[in-house]
């Protein structure tokens, strides 16, 4: 079951890779000072995927001015995650869940992801957004079943506005 708005976001700390090399990123250091937003979404170097982290990329500015960090999610390892940010322009930071556990904890893994592909790849985020207050509190989130869909960034904006 997904975490609903009112809920704790459950903490994570995830590695990181950029042309600055390795990292990890916890959750929890941004509790008492920012807002964030996690998107995750199934994988790297896919259509939907692509046009969505580049949009980001290219509005980034206006998460910050909101008062958010915004991180991507995905199964995908570090070094992948590094090469498609790359080649695309991304600028969003990429965070691997290469075990799913993150994934799981929010409830937006999927049971069986592209069976009628014949690949049933279980555990793969379903395309959805959270986002978390400074506090750590969930105060929206969007789970899309269809990973074609993107969520509501105009709403994520929204909630952001309310939240500054």
């Amino acid at each position: 079951m997904s975490l609903q708005p009112g809920s704790q976001a459950p903490d994570f700390t995830l590695s990181t890779k950029t042309s600055e090399g390795p990292g990890q990123v916890r959750l929890s250091d941004h509790f008492g000072k920012d807002n964030v937003v996690l998107l995750f979404f199934p994988m790297a170097f896919t259509g939907v995927c692509t046009k969505e982290f580049c949009d980001i990329s290219q509005g980034l500015n206006e998460y910050v001015t909101l008062g958010a960090v915004v991180y991507g999610i995905s199964g995908d390892n570090p070094f992948a995650l590094e090469e498609w940010a790359t080649k695309e322009g991304i600028r969003v930071p990429l965070l691997s869940d290469y075990e799913h556990t993150v994934a799981r904890s929010y409830g937006v893994a999927y049971d069986s992801f592209l069976p009628e592909l014949g690949l049933g790849m279980g555990g793969v985020a379903k395309r959805s957004a959270f986002v978390i207050d400074k506090t750590g509190t969930i105060r929206h989130s969007d789970i899309r079943e269809d990973a074609r869909e993107l969520p509501d960034f105009d709403k994520i904006k929204e909630v952001l506005r309310s939240l500054s």
